[in-house]
């Protein structure tokens, strides 16, 4: 039988991981959860490091340098939020999430979602923003928890490669204000198409929940509204889809005014 530095699903520390899947916890210890190895890794390549690793040697072997805790299959198993491990567990600090922490390029690109209330949404965002090379994701007063393990999972890492910011509505816009950057709001409502604004300068995309779109004060907030035109039944698309739209268009805009 092979010998393991955790076997017992009972195990203490294996309580403690599953403790950490509830935000209270997480906030308490000021830890999340990775658990699947190509994140790891990239946070790794981001310079982020885990503080505790766990790893069961009968899933998998990391092919990165990961000082670890052996663990059954068992034990991992009960301390994953999946109950089906992929192989390893990493606990890696959080990080301040405050609009200081953001460093803004000269010509900025941010990508703004009010309310937001889903994790894997959250995580759609933070892979948007990153293929589209933002400068960072900002929420507004959101529901959705960016050490959620279900934002790191469908992030696929990019939450160690996006800065993210958290703070109120009154905050975010005095702070865009004061560094000069448009904010381009999307409503269903609006009158133009988001192809028709000028988006190749300092500008953040706002974007708001499934459920209620952007509140009215952010609407009445923003330097120009935007929507994106429905041809079918449907009045709008989901919150992802809109922000790459409208964050591509940005792209494609800042691409064409530099040939």
């Amino acid at each position: 039988m092979a010998v393991y530095d955790i076997s017992s699903p009972a195990n203490e520390q294996v309580k403690r991981l599953v403790r950490l899947q509830q935000r209270r916890h997480r906030d308490e210890e000021r830890l999340f959860v990775v658990e699947e190895p190509r994140i790891v890794e990239r946070a790794l390549e981001h310079g982020h490091v885990p503080i505790e690793s766990y790893v069961c040697p009968d899933y998998t072997t990391p092919s990165f340098d990961l000082t670890h805790v052996t663990m059954s299959r068992e034990a991992i198993d009960r301390a994953s939020y999946r109950r089906s491990s992929t192989g390893i567990i990493a606990l890696f600090p959080y990080w301040d999430t405050s609009l200081d922490a953001v460093s803004l390029s000269p010509d900025p690109l941010l990508l703004v979602a009010e309310g937001l209330e889903k994790p894997g949404n959250l995580g759609a965002l933070l892979r948007i923003a990153d293929g589209a090379g933002a400068d960072g994701v900002i929420l507004v007063e959101p529901a959705a928890d960016p050490f959620n393990p279900n934002t790191v999972r469908s992030s696929t890492g990019t939450l160690f490669t996006v800065p993210v910011a958290t703070a109120d509505r009154a905050d975010v816009v005095g702070w865009l204000r004061d560094h000069d950057i448009s904010s381009v709001a999307t409503s269903p409502v609006a009158a133009s198409a988001y192809w028709d604004a000028a988006l190749a300068g300092p500008v953040a995309i706002w974007v708001g929940s499934e459920a209620m779109g952007l509140s009215h004060e952010a609407l009445a907030n923003a330097d120009e509204s935007v929507s994106i035109p429905m041809y079918g039944g449907a009045d709008s698309l989901n919150t992802a889809v809109s922000a790459a739209l409208v964050i591509y268009e940005a792209v494609r805009q800042r691409r064409q005014g530099a040939v």
